[in-house]
């Protein structure tokens, strides 16, 4: 991991997703036209939330492309690579990211470990999927504006960000999370699809 996971959770993951996109294969990176930032939880636990980083490359992108409709296998993660990219946050691979993880989300008063009634308990997990849902929008930004994935692949590029259990809110969290011109092409897609 590229710091010792002391400090406060978004400088963390700001440190690590950097070493992330450095560890991006360089043969693949001139072909990378999307960062893609996929959430998901161990085990469907709210408390174990999760980013993985990767990208979408033109090779991937050409052998999924159908002619009716092009735009899909470019900007549909369901066409995208999605297996064998680093994880950040509180999964087993990110011991680091996990214990500012639980720290931040127990200061924040979100953390439960039972007992809690149910409506609680449902109100918790929303905010522990909102917090972490922010927390990578806002990774995305960082990156952004720290200029950290022009100088790791060589260009600005844009960042994606799904939860495959949210269909359709890739275009509101991808819209959040880049500067305008580096998505136009995306949202131009989902508004013709209806999505934007």
């Amino acid at each position: 991991m590229v710091t010792d996971g002391t400090g406060d959770l978004r400088a963390y993951l700001l440190d690590a997703s950097t070493g992330v996109l450095e560890r991006f294969p360089a043969e693949l990176r001139t072909e990378i036209y999307a960062l893609s930032f996929r959430i998901w939880r161990v085990d469907d636990d709210k408390r174990r939330p999760y980013v993985a980083i990767g990208y979408n490359t033109e090779r991937q992108y050409e052998a999924e492309r159908r002619l009716a409709d092009p735009g899909e296998a470019r900007w549909h993660y369901a066409y995208w690579l999605l297996d064998g990219f680093e994880m950040l946050g509180n999964c087993p691979e990110d011991p680091a990211g996990g214990a500012l993880y639980v720290e931040e989300v127990r200061e924040l008063g979100l953390w439960f470990d039972g007992g809690a009634e149910d409506a609680e308990l449902d109100a918790k997990h929303e905010l522990l999927g909102l917090h972490f849902a922010d927390a990578c929008i806002q990774l995305a930004r960082d990156l952004h504006a720290g200029g950290r994935i022009e100088r790791a692949l060589g260009r600005p590029l844009p960042v994606v960000v799904f939860d495959m259990y949210c269909p359709g809110w890739e275009v509101e969290a991808t819209e959040a999370a880049n500067p305008p011109a580096l998505i136009e092409r995306f949202l131009a897609w989902q508004r013709a699809e209806g999505e934007g």
